[in-house]
């Protein structure tokens, strides 16, 4: 079964089938007496879901960190909120109605809503509601947690969804994994999974329909594939890919002050790509030369509705200056638009917003909702090697303007005489054609470059590779994406500025090979995969690889170079790139 890899990592274990929590609820009339007798009993069973919401965030600030306990102070603050609870006591007193049935109606009309609606991060506002309308039902109905704590040997929560707050409390009764029916990459859920290191995969129709209680699973988080009834030969394969794994990871820890050389000497810095500052400590285990790319968006994800604060982007930026120091930080600043919009930044949706409001336009466009982290950037750029990069690029303008912007922040700082400094380094990324072909002239403006490989492809391709219908042209390999690589890579070398590649194919053996071949010296992926990385840089002559490198170069389709490259090569592909 196939659904979205929401979280990485593998685990066999027999499921768990959970059901929603929430008792059967039915419509009673009550006298118009009893309304207040019943507003009462509300108020206490939102006073008991907000011990319950408080314990959740305890565990996830405790468990997890304690950023993540945002999500749950935003879950109670609907409990406080005019638009939900004041809609729930109204409909009891207006509608002469039990408050079970007030909640449960009042939570589908709002989630109602936002499923309707046609941005991701907006849908998943309904996930929060859910979460907190069960917490509430409990309350209500005296219904105590599914407590699995006493099952033996390991098992996989199988369910139809999955809230955050029962994702920290399954989290923590040994959980091997996950397997919901929805989700997305950017919900709550997913996060928490992700920071407990549960894999998970979200996204698969009809599961609890095929799977009952005890049924052998392997969930492979990595593919966003689900086996169910493995047969022998699988289980072997996912207990010999395990033991690889832990080899890899133990290598990794251990090798990590071995350097990416490859065999003619030449040094290749390898960082870490991460979204969640817990990640931090785990790019410094696998001896990360710095953080290539923090995706700063996870932070609003994780405090939406609320927008985070400048005192909480400073924390994070203090925390990975302070754990990566001497080597350097790079901070993209918020990538929001398309899929990843809330409707504290966009009022109105978009016919094609992945084309529309989104990266530096929309920093550019909304500077007071960007105000608090440029003010942060500006207090940690004294602390450490600080680098600011800015999404999805298609101008020299927009550089321009963000300067100024950056000025602005300044001087306000200065005027609270904050600490603050404005000698950082500037970059920008280069994921849509326009820039890769003005990327001589982004040189003169900027410090770096760092090439988005993951949608410089799907613009280039025009085409979607979450798309089945077309993913088949997602190709990294394709001869115009490894030439625009090589373009950009030359135009650096030629300015004196550093290029690095930040997505998947720096995170592929393969493609990270050619990658430097074609001159890349700096490459950013997640932490754990710079163990085989690394080990593939260290098996390839850059001498050797010049003359096959510039033959493939010359040919006309991705399979045509992928097989004049496969003597130069040195592994096998973990992925399909052609």
């Amino acid at each position: 079964m196939e659904g979205l890899a929401a979280s990485p990592g593998a685990a066999m274990g027999k499921a768990v089938c959970i059901a929603s929590q929430e008792l059967e609820i039915y419509r009673l009339s009550i006298a118009e007496a009893a309304v207040d007798a019943e507003l009462e009993r509300l108020a206490e069973a939102v006073e008991v879901a907000q011990q319950d919401l408080e314990a959740a965030r305890q565990n996830a600030s405790e468990e997890i960190a304690a950023e993540l306990g945002g999500i749950f102070e935003a879950h109670a603050l609907l409990l406080r909120d005019p638009g939900f609870l004041g809609r729930i006591e109204e409909r009891i007193a207006s509608e002469r109605v039990n408050a079970e049935w007030a909640v449960h109606a009042t939570a589908e009309e709002l989630a109602l809503r936002f499923r309707e609606l046609d941005v991701e991060h907006l849908r998943t506002r309904g996930e929060d509601l859910v979460d907190v309308s069960r917490h509430l039902q409990r309350a209500l109905g005296g219904l105590s947690h599914q407590d699995l704590s006493e099952i033996e040997g390991a098992f996989i929560v199988v369910a139809h969804d999955l809230t955050p707050s029962e994702a920290v409390r399954l989290g923590r009764q040994r959980v091997s994994a996950f397997a919901i029916e929805t989700g997305s990459r950017t919900s709550h859920t997913t996060i928490i999974a992700r920071s407990l290191h549960v894999p998970m995969v979200a996204g698969i129709a009809g599961l609890t329909q095929k799977v009952t209680d005890d049924d052998p699973l392997i969930v492979d988080g990595n593919r966003g594939r689900i086996l169910l009834h493995p047969t022998k030969a699988s289980r072997e394969d996912y207990r010999a890919s395990e033991t690889r794994r832990r080899a890899r990871w133990a290598k990794g820890v251990r090798g990590k002050a071995v350097p990416a050389k490859t065999l003619d000497g030449v040094q290749i810095q390898l960082q870490a790509n991460i979204d969640l500052p817990e990640e931090i400590d785990e790019a410094a285990a696998f001896g990360a030369a710095g953080i290539g790319l923090y995706r700063s968006e996870f932070i609003y994800i994780e405090r939406s509705p609320e927008l985070p604060t400048e005192e909480e982007h400073l924390e994070i930026y203090t925390r990975m200056l302070e754990t990566m120091a001497p080597n350097p930080v790079v901070v993209r600043t918020f990538d929001l638009g398309g899929r990843k919009l809330a409707r504290e930044v966009m009022h109105t949706a978009e016919e094609n917003p992945v084309l529309g409001m989104r990266g530096i336009r929309l920093t550019l466009a909304m500077p007071e909702i960007f105000a608090p982290q440029l003010r942060a950037l500006l207090r940690a750029a004294t602390l450490g090697p600080l680098r600011v990069m800015l999404p999805l690029v298609t101008t020299v303008e927009e550089v321009q303007a963000f300067k100024i912007l950056v000025a602005a922040a300044a001087k306000e700082l200065a005027a609270k005489k904050i600490e603050h400094s404005t000698d950082f380094d500037l970059g920008v990324m280069i994921e849509v054609p326009a820039a890769v072909w003005i990327a001589p002239e982004l040189a003169d403006e900027v410090s770096f470059f760092s090439i988005g490989t993951n949608d410089l492809i799907q613009y280039s391709m025009a085409v979607d590779r979450n798309n089945e219908h077309v993913s088949y042209l997602y190709q990294p390999f394709h001869p115009a994406v490894l030439r625009m690589i090589r373009s950009v890579a030359e135009v650096g070398a030629k300015a004196g500025i550093d290029v690095s590649v930040c997505g998947e194919m720096a995170a592929d053996p393969n493609a990270a090979t050619l990658l430097v071949a074609l001159g890349l010296r700096k490459l950013s992926l997640s932490p754990t995969i710079i163990p085989e990385v690394k080990e593939a840089i260290r098996a390839v002559s850059l001498e050797n690889a010049r003359q096959p490198v510039e033959r493939a170069l010359g040919l006309a389709t991705a399979e045509e170079i992928v097989k004049c490259l496969q003597d130069f090569l040195p592994t096998p592909s973990r992925r399909r790139l052609a």
